[in-house]
C-alpha cells in the first residue's frame, strides 16, 4: 500500500526482484493530505477481506510504504483508524514511512517497522540463492543421513543374522527330545501293559466262580417263575373261556346256528392265543437259555481249570484250602496236587523257603578273586 507514483514502489519492486521474485499486488492509496488515513485503513482491510483461493488471492505480507517528508506530511499515518486497522490486520504488516529518523504511530501498531522501503522487502522475501544453498545444504545432509542410517541398520541386519542359530543348532533340541521319546517309547508300552494286566487282575478277582454260580441260580430261578406265572395265566384265560362257553350253552340251544359259529369264532381265537403263548414261551426260554450258556461260558474261561490245562498244578492242604505260599506248610504234612488230569497226594519234606536258584554257568566258572600281598 503506497503511492503507484512515487520511487517508493519502485525501489520496493527492484529490491524483491533481486532477492526473490514474487508476485506482488499494489492498492493504490493517497499517502499525504485529505483523506489519506482513510484510504490507507481501507486498503488494509481490503486486504484482509480477500479469500486465500480467490482470483486475487490474499498476500502473505503486506507492506505500508511511503518516502520521507515533514511531520505533517506524514500525520495520516498517526490517525487513529489507520493504527486500529494496522492493529486488527491478521496478515502480518510491515511499516516503511518516511525515514530512519521519522516515527509514528503505524509503526508502534504494526508487526515490524523497517527504517526504509527497501528494508521492508528486504524483512518481506528471503534471498533465493540463500534458500538454494541452505536447501541443497539440507538435502545433502539429508542423502549423508539416509546413507549413514542405512549403512548402520545393513550392520544391525548382519551382526542379527550372525546372531541367529544355524539349523543344525535350531533342529539339536527337537531332535533329541525326539530321540529321548523314541527311546522311551518301549518302556512306556511295557508299563502300559503291566497297568492294564494289573487292573484287568483286578477286575477278574470279582469275578469269582461262585458269584457266576449264584448269578446262574437266580436266573434260572426268574425263568422258572416266569414259567409258572405264564401257565397259571393260560390256566386262568381258559378256565375264563370255558365259563364263557358254559353261560352261552343256554343261548346255543335257542340259536344254534349262531351259538356253533360263535363257538367256532371262540374256538379260533382261543387256539390262537394258545400259539401265541406257547411261541412267546419258546421264545423268551430260547433268549434264556442262550443267555445261561453265554454265562457258562464265561464261567468256563475263568475257571481256574483252564489254567491247570496249561501246565499249572493247584496244591491243597489236608482240609481242601489253597496253599498260597510255601510258608504257610510244615515238614511232614498230607498234600494234594491237582492237575489238569488228576489228583496226587504227597507228604511235604524238610526245609521250606523260596527254592534255591541255580546260578548261571558263567557264576560258576568264574574264579575268585585272590587277595595280594601286603608285603
Amino acid at each position: 500500500m503506497t503511492s503507484p507514483t512515487g520511487a517508493v514502489i519502485r525501489d520496493i519492486l527492484h529490491r524483491i526482484a533481486d532477492r526473490f521474485p514474487v508476485h506482488v499486488v499494489v492498492w493504490p492509496v493517497k499517502v499525504q493530505g485529505e483523506g489519506s488515513g482513510q484510504e490507507v485503513a481501507a486498503a488494509i482491510e481490503g486486504f484482509n477481506t480477500l479469500d486465500p483461493f480467490g482470483p486475487i488471492r490474499r498476500p502473505d505480507v503486506l507492506i505500508v510504504a511511503r518516502g520521507g517528508g515533514s511531520l505533517e506530511d506524514l500525520w495520516s499515518f498517526n490517525d487513529e483508524i489507520v493504527v486500529r486497522a494496522a492493529a486488527a490486520s491478521q496478515i502480518p504488516l510491515i511499516s516503511a514511512v518516511g525515514h530512519e529518523t521519522d516515527w509514528t504511530l503505524i509503526d508502534h501498531a504494526s508487526d515490524r517497522r523497517a527504517p526504509t522501503p527497501t528494508g521492508a522487502a528486504e524483512m518481506a522475501v528471503p534471498v533465493k540463492a540463500d534458500l538454494d544453498a541452505e536447501v541443497a545444504s539440507l538435502a545433502a545432509r539429508l542423502r549423508g543421513a539416509t546413507a549413514r542410517q542405512m549403512d548402520n541398520r545393513r550392520q544391525g541386519i548382519r551382526a542379527l543374522a550372525r546372531a541367529l542359530p544355524s539349523l543344525d543348532q535350531l533342529l539339536a533340541l527337537p531332535r533329541r527330545r525326539f530321540d529321548e521319546a523314541a527311546a522311551g517309547l518301549g518302556r512306556g508300552l511295557q508299563m502300559n501293559t503291566v497297568n492294564k494286566r494289573r487292573a484287568f487282575e483286578r477286575t477278574a478277582a470279582h469275578l469269582r466262580p461262585d458269584m457266576l454260580l449264584t448269578r446262574i441260580v437266580e436266573r434260572r430261578q426268574r425263568v422258572a417263575d416266569r414259567l409258572m406265572r405264564a401257565e397259571r395265566i393260560v390256566e386262568r384265560r381258559l378256565d375264563q373261556l370255558r365259563a364263557r362257553l358254559s353261560a352261552f350253552d343256554v343261548s346255543l340251544r335257542a340259536t344254534p346256528a349262531r351259538i356253533k359259529a360263535r363257538t367256532e369264532r371262540s374256538s379260533d381265537r382261543l387256539r390262537g392265543l394258545v400259539l401265541r403263548a406257547e411261541s412267546a414261551l419258546a421264545g423268551d426260554l430260547a433268549r434264556r437259555r442262550a443267555l445261561l450258556q453265554a454265562q457258562d461260558r464265561m464261567l468256563q474261561s475263568l475257571s481256574y481249570r483252564n489254567v491247570l490245562k496249561r501246565g499249572y498244578a493247584l496244591v491243597r492242604d489236608e482240609e481242601g484250602a489253597p496253599v498260597k505260599g510255601a510258608a504257610s506248610l510244615g515238614p511232614g504234612l498230607s498234600i494234594a496236587i491237582e492237575f489238569a488230569d488228576g489228583t496226587v497226594d504227597a507228604v511235604t519234606g524238610p526245609g521250606g523257603g523260596p527254592p534255591r536258584r541255580k546260578p548261571a554257568k558263567a557264576e560258576e566258572e568264574k574264579p575268585a578273586p585272590r587277595q595280594g600281598s601286603l608285603f
